[in-house]
């Protein structure tokens, strides 16, 4: 498919994981795309795997800092001339129940998780109006859902929930489409060490409908999904890609 022939698209938190795949993903359906990131050496090593390295704009950037975000949206008008989709992937996580959390902790997460959202989303704005083009955050399932010892994430993965919502509402009639993908745990640098616990990913499996994680594949396929022509009529949505784990009402499995 050729979905994205000659559109352009920023994607936050491309260096590895979900960011990644969902580069390479856009870049095989001929999409020019921003890699954004803050560890320029893993960009690089992305941006020579992609098909056409002429169509790629390597940009390393903090997404918390909005001068920095002003002058990532710079750099891709500059390379490229227009922005039609916006992938916030970025993000961090803490597991720590409060009484064991510093301000530092509640910082970095909001800072990168909400903040880089807010920041991206309004640099981004008014060359999306031009284009009608549309948004995609990366939310969580911990975002319509709570998780013992994750409060701080789930705050952070709760806002941009409920930000999508609203950003689809304000903008729905400017021609501009806002959604989120919530996925369960999906291999990642971020969850490397999780995937390394045999007993606690066996937890996991059993939770699971399909009886495992996602790969990051299976996510950014569904971002591309979203941002197509295909989901032309899909707004405001915050699409659980979690093998059907939502699915559950919480009670344990007995068969």
């Amino acid at each position: 498919m050729e979905r994205f022939n000659d559109k352009v698209v920023i994607i936050t938190g491309a260096g590895s994981g979900i960011g990644a795949a969902t580069a390479k993903r856009f870049a095989a359906e001929q999409a020019k795309v921003v890699l954004v990131g803050r560890t320029r050496d893993k960009l690089e090593k992305l941006a020579a795997e992609l098909p056409n390295e002429d169509r790629v704009l390597v940009h390393p950037a903090d997404v918390s800092d909005d001068a920095q975000v002003r002058g990532l949206m710079d750099a891709a008008i500059e390379r490229f001339g227009q922005i039609d989709v916006l992938v916030n992937n970025a993000g961090v996580a803490v597991q720590k129940r409060i009484p064991d959390a510093a301000d530092d902790d509640w910082n970095r997460v909001m800072h990168i998780n909400v903040d880089g959202v807010f920041y991206c989303c309004r640099a981004a704005l008014p060359h999306l109006l031009k284009t009608r083009g549309n948004i995609i955050n990366v939310s969580s399932v911990s975002g319509i859902g709570g998780d013992w010892g994750m409060s701080i994430y789930n705050a952070s993965k709760g806002a941009v929930t409920n930000f999508t919502r609203a950003l689809a509402l304000d903008h729905g009639r400017d021609g501009v489409r806002v959604n989120a993908v919530c996925p369960s745990l999906t291999r990642s640098d971020l969850t490397a060490k999780m995937f390394e616990n045999d007993e606690l990913m066996a937890k996991f499996a059993d939770r699971m409908p399909t009886g495992r994680a996602a790969e990051p594949e299976e996510v950014g396929d569904v971002i591309a999904f979203l941002a197509s022509d295909d989901a032309r009529f899909v707004s405001g949505v915050n699409l659980p890609v979690d093998g059907g784990l939502s699915a559950s009402n919480g009670q344990p499995r007995m068969g």
